[in-house]
């Protein structure tokens, strides 16, 4: 019996360390990071841009494929299509940084730009503003979208030299294709 109390009890002393060292299990995304599912599947976009520093103004068509990474904690954007300054692509990952609270926005495209963007949301609108410099000089931005339905959303572009006064420098609309 004293036998079988022991190994009763290494077992469970050995149980006990395997658990404890076990590895945590895997983070889930939070109701945030759902929010950002809207923007998943394949978008057409379709808008003006006018002259501005950024570039001359003309027509805008871009085609969007976004998907969630594994986890679903970051969205991928793949971006091509063409502007008034010629043939675009680009990468953006979008994510949510729960420590700010805020959603974040990192891209780069093939003409050597890349930003960083932070977002939140309102109902059915996003705000996803910037600071940079543009010849040395403090540029923000901002980038506004709004939810006309599960399938579409406009979007507005606006610069700033101070926050205060803004510029808009590129409008249109998106619409889902898958």
């Amino acid at each position: 019996m004293r036998r079988v109390l022991m190994a009763t009890l290494m077992s469970a002393v050995l149980v006990g360390v395997v658990l404890a060292q076990a590895p945590p299990p895997m983070p889930k995304p939070g109701p945030e990071l759902k929010r950002i599912g809207y923007f998943a599947g394949s978008w057409k976009t379709e808008g003006e841009a006018k002259a501005s520093a950024f570039g001359p103004a003309g027509k805008l068509t871009f085609t969007d494929h976004n998907e969630w990474l594994p986890g679903g904690f970051f969205m991928v954007m793949h971006s091509e299509g063409k502007g008034p300054m010629g043939e675009m692509k680009g990468l953006a990952v979008f994510g949510y940084n729960s420590s700010e609270k805020v959603y974040t926005y990192q891209a780069y495209n093939n003409m050597g730009m890349s930003e960083s963007a932070k977002g939140t949301v309102s109902g059915d609108t996003w705000t996803w503003t910037s600071e940079s410099k543009m010849g040395g000089k403090p540029l923000k931005t901002r980038f506004i979208i709004k939810e006309l339905s599960p399938t579409s959303f406009t979007f507005k572009f606006d610069t700033s030299p101070d926050g205060k006064i803004w510029s808009t420098i590129e409008e249109g609309k998106a619409t889902k294709t898958k």
